[in-house]
């Protein structure tokens, strides 16, 4: 009898739900992603079936300054007057051209080029300041002549081979015009250029210092020229 009951027991006992009963759940979590994919993707959907960025469109980046990034910077044109100002260069006030811009002095910075005619000292400063060369110089040359920097000129912040100089006691040197007559004499004239005295042909005259690598100016007295 025992035996019976715990037999009739065993038999009313529920069975275990089959394996594919949580098939359909599986199935309806996967609806429900697609679903939700379907609605997502009709939110970025505008009428007519283009796709629209709610980020809106990207800024172009800002175009060139019109007078470049370096306020003055090389090829840059300036004006005449006791205000100078950067123009462009095809403007009817243009009057000079930079040929290099070099920060600190120009005792103690890079030499400028031979042929610059004159030498602005600049000083950008204030919240409108373009660029880091806040305190520096230009080499600017004329857009038309004269060139008081061309070689026998007699001006020009630099002395170079070809230009004529007068020598004073002291030991100074005055750049001035080769084809100057005036009484400035005795006058020489820089023929060459070199590093070092010893280089200096045997005629030289006179010793000119001046800037760069050859920083010594062979120079041989005037002789009517």
């Amino acid at each position: 009898m025992d035996e019976h009951t715990s037999s009739d027991a065993r038999s009313r006992r529920p069975a275990p739900l089959p394996a594919r009963v949580a098939v359909p759940a599986r199935i309806a979590v996967l609806a429900m992603s697609v679903a939700v994919a379907a609605l997502l993707l009709t939110a970025c959907e505008a009428p007519g079936g283009t796709v629209t960025d709610d980020r809106g469109p990207v800024p172009a980046p800002p175009g060139p300054s019109p007078y470049g990034v370096v306020f003055l910077g090389p090829g840059d044109c300036s004006s005449r007057g006791p205000v100078i100002r950067e123009v462009f260069c095809r403007s009817e006030k243009a009057a000079a051209t930079v040929l290099a811009r070099h920060l600190g002095t120009p005792s103690s910075g890079p030499p400028c080029p031979d042929a610059t005619d004159f030498v602005l000292h600049v000083s950008e400063t204030g919240t409108g300041a373009r660029s880091r060369l806040t305190t520096g110089y230009a080499c600017m040359r004329n857009l038309e002549p004269p060139h008081p920097g061309d070689p026998g000129q007699g001006g020009g912040p630099l002395t170079v081979v070809g230009d004529c100089v007068t020598a004073s006691r002291a030991g100074e040197v005055t750049e001035t015009a080769c084809e100057d007559a005036g009484g400035r004499a005795p006058r020489y004239r820089v023929e060459s250029a070199v590093q070092r005295r010893a280089q200096c042909p045997d005629d030289t005259d006179l010793f000119v210092a001046l800037r760069g690598e050859r920083a010594v100016g062979c120079a041989r007295r005037s002789t009517g020229w």
